[in-house]
Parts: C-alpha cells; structure tokens; sequence
C-alpha cells in the first residue's frame, strides 16, 4: 500500500513585518486627536508614569498609508506619542501591521483587567521590585499598591476564575468580601451573564443577599430608602432573576434552533401565492407576524 502524500501546510499570513522601524513624528498620521479632556484622564497620567519609570515597553503600530508613499496611519498608540513628543521626542520605533484597517486591529486587544493588574503586581514584588518603583510605574501612591495586593483576600477562587479576564471595577472585591463564598459565586456569574461589572450592581445584588449568606463579620451599611419589608422583596425577586437567567442561558441553543428552524419554515410558506393569497383575506394579523418572523435575522436574534 502507498502512503498517502503530504498534505501541504497551509502558511499563516503574519499580521506584522518582523522588524520595528524607525519613524519620524512628521512621517505619521494619527487616526484620532488626542483632546484635552484625554490628556486630563487618569489612562494618560498612568501611561505618562510608566514611560517615564521604565520606558516604551510597547511599541504603536502603523500601516503604510494607502494613498501617500512614505507615510504611514497610526492605528494604535495615539496616547504613547503624545506623551513623548511632550518629552521632547520626535521619532520613534514602531510595529508595522500588514492591515491599514485600525477597527480590526483594536477590536483584538485584551486589555489588562483588575485581576490580571492585580496578578502582575504579585509577581512584580516576588522579584523583589521596590513598592515605590512599581507604584511610580502605575502612577499610584504605595497605599493604593497596598489595597491593590490585597484584592482577592477573602475572595473564594471560583468567583475569581468567573471575573478574571472581566472589565471589573476593583471595588466590586470590596463587594464580594462581605458574601460568603456561595453568593460570591453566584454574583460573579450573575455579573458574567449580565455583562455588568460595576461597583454599583455589585452594591444592589448585596443588597438582595439574604443575611444567612452574609459573611458574620461584615456588617453592610442600611441601605438609604429600603425598608425591611422592601429588602425581603430584592431578595425573593433577585433569587428569582438568577434562576430565570440560568434557565434562560441553558436553553438559548436550543431555542437559537427552533428559531432558525421556524423561521426557515415560514419563509417557504411564504412563498406559497395560494397561502399568502388565503392569509391575507383570512388572517392578515398572522401574515403580518410571519412575515416579521421570516425576516429575522438569527444571529442578530
């Protein structure tokens, strides 16, 4: 018997040009302006702090601009420039990307979340990094490094394997440490599902936590315009919410496929002159809401 030939391997287009390249500030065209309101933020101020304190650590990327040779579009890294053209600067090395498109590129970011920040600070200070140096880099005071190490202190690793890569306000930990490990997970998944991850819907799914699945030592502030009887009702109907959630996202694909289904269904029918002729003079309230179902777009639905 034969061996079968090799299947060929199917290269991968590389999204970058292997070397960085040096450009000047003048050759490049920034996609958005970076106002004064952003120069005040607090996104500015911790980048500003970083390069002063350990310098670029990632380089922008630009594409070859489409209509003028010898220039190039910034797609990422607006802020960094600024800030070192603001040093005196006027060049710097850059990543160059094989897709002028900026939308594609950004919609691929992860960006660093609170418990990532959190983890890397943990790992900066076992490798012996002075606390002032790594305050310094994120532009914070040590006591805020302090609260920052101390995070996930009462925070059961279920509940914080739900919200590790999540855009979750570090207050929202304040939150948590007050359930006892059960409702921590449960509010962790309830956020996950809600896409909700403020200090704010952290606040209000405490407030519904009935008291036997509060932690003893905590004692939560009453809440300003709650009764008792009210907070009993948060309660019920929150518990009732959660179970609706799970219920509804156990049966999404199966109801996702009875939609596509259906809808595949009455579109046929639909194109049937004899039926549409008898719903129009028989049940035109039904032709109106088939042909609304028909028109679905699934994946959008």
């Amino acid at each position: 018997m034969k061996p079968e030939p090799a299947k060929p391997v199917m290269a991968v287009a590389s999204a970058f040009h292997r070397t960085v390249i040096s450009l000047r500030f003048s050759d490049i065209d920034a996609l958005r302006e970076v106002t004064p309101k952003i120069k005040q933020s607090t996104k500015y101020a911790q980048i500003a702090a970083s390069i002063s304190e350990v310098g670029l650590i990632e380089p922008p990327v630009v594409a070859h601009h489409p209509a003028m040779p010898g220039r190039y579009l910034l797609l990422d890294g607006h802020l960094r420039i600024d800030i070192l053209r603001s040093q005196g600067r006027d060049s710097i090395s850059c990543l160059l990307a094989t897709d002028d498109e900026a939308f594609t590129y950004n919609k691929r970011i992860s960006r660093l979340a609170a418990i990532q920040e959190h983890r890397m600070i943990l790992k900066l200070v076992e490798k012996k990094v002075p606390e002032s140096r790594i305050a310094r880099s994120l532009n914070i005071d040590v006591n805020t490094l302090q609260i920052k190490k101390r995070m996930l202190v009462g925070i059961c690793p279920e509940a914080v394997e739900f919200l590790k890569d999540k855009p979750v306000n570090a207050k929202v930990f304040g939150v948590l440490r007050n359930m006892r490990p059960l409702r921590q997970i449960e509010v962790a998944e309830l956020m996950v599902t809600m896409n909700r991850y403020t200090d704010g819907y952290a606040r209000a799914l405490l407030a519904a936590t009935p008291q036997t699945q509060i932690i003893s030592e905590a004692k939560p502030k009453a809440t300003k315009g709650l009764t008792e009887d009210q907070k009993i009702l948060m309660e019920r109907e929150s518990a009732q919410l959660d179970r609706e959630v799970k219920l509804a996202h156990s049966a999404y694909g199966a109801d996702h496929l009875m939609l596509v289904v259906a809808r595949g269904y009455l579109a046929r029918l639909l194109e049937n002159p004899r039926i549409v002729r008898f719903l129009t003079q028989q049940r035109p309230e039904f032709l109106t809401e088939f042909r609304r179902i028909a028109e679905i777009d699934t994946m959008a639905a």
